[in-house]
Formats: structure tokens, sequence, C-alpha cells
């Protein structure tokens, strides 16, 4: 190796993208990212909770959720291209359900673990009014 050329130091433990990439690692983060993003948008979080009781036609979801049917129609794509929903046609009617009730568990999960981050915050803001002066000071502190 040249002398004027700066080697940099082989981290222990790291491996080169093609190593992990022969693992699958990248692959199943992508697809678990797709899974959480196909969820994470308030109006798909509502949908799922609205099938909580079973299934419903694309016209209740879309009175319930008051937007448009474009808008229902791409979220509630949206979820069934993830695996998340089922469909079936009656007529002219389309009714959605929730393909894997585990689903719920998830939003279950997800409502536990933002209740402790309130109770945490609701604590945190309790104890700054009880430190805090209660009235606004001045800029001359009075």
């Amino acid at each position: 190796m040249p002398e004027n050329v700066e080697r940099r130091p082989r981290r222990v433990g790291a491996r080169s993208a093609p190593a992990l990439a022969a693992e699958g690692r990248p692959q199943i983060h992508r697809v678990k990212a797709e899974f959480f993003r196909a969820i994470g948008h308030p109006v798909r979080v509502r949908i799922l909770e609205l099938l909580r009781d079973g299934e419903r036609s694309v016209g209740d979801l879309q009175a319930a959720l008051t937007i448009d049917s474009s808008g229902t129609s791409q979220h509630l794509g949206a979820l069934r291209k993830q695996g998340l929903l089922e469909s079936r046609r009656e007529g002219t009617s389309v009714y959605y359900r929730v393909k894997d009730p585990r689903t719920f568990q998830l939003l279950e999960v997800a409502r536990q673990i933002l209740t402790g981050h309130f109770e945490d915050h609701q604590a945190i803001l309790g104890e700054l009014s009880r430190t805090e002066p209660s009235s606004p000071r001045g800029k001359d502190g009075k």
C-alpha cells in the first residue's frame, strides 16, 4: 500500500453491504417499513378501528371517515395491498374486513405505548406546574 494513502481502521463486526444483502436483512427491513407505512396514516388507522367489529361496506366506511370516495378507495387499496384487508363483493357493494385479527393487537400495543408516553408527559407537566410560578412574569422578573 502506498505511504500517502490513508488507511481507515476496520470496524469490528462490520459487514459489507453485499454481505448484509446476502443475509436478507435490508429486504426484511424494507418489507417491515412498508407494512408500517401502510398503517402510518391517520385515516388508515381509523379504517382499521372501524373494522374492529367486523366487515363494513365502502359506503359505510366513507360516511364514517367523512372523506370523498376517491380518498377512501386509495386508503383501502393501500391497506389491501399490504395484506391487511380482504374484500368481497355483494351485488354493487364492496365489503372490507381485517384479514388477520392480530392487527388489532398491534393497534392495542400502540395505544398502550402512547398512553405510557402521555402519562410520562403528564407527570412532567405536573411537576413543572408545581415548581414554576403560576403567573407569567415580565422581562424584569416582576
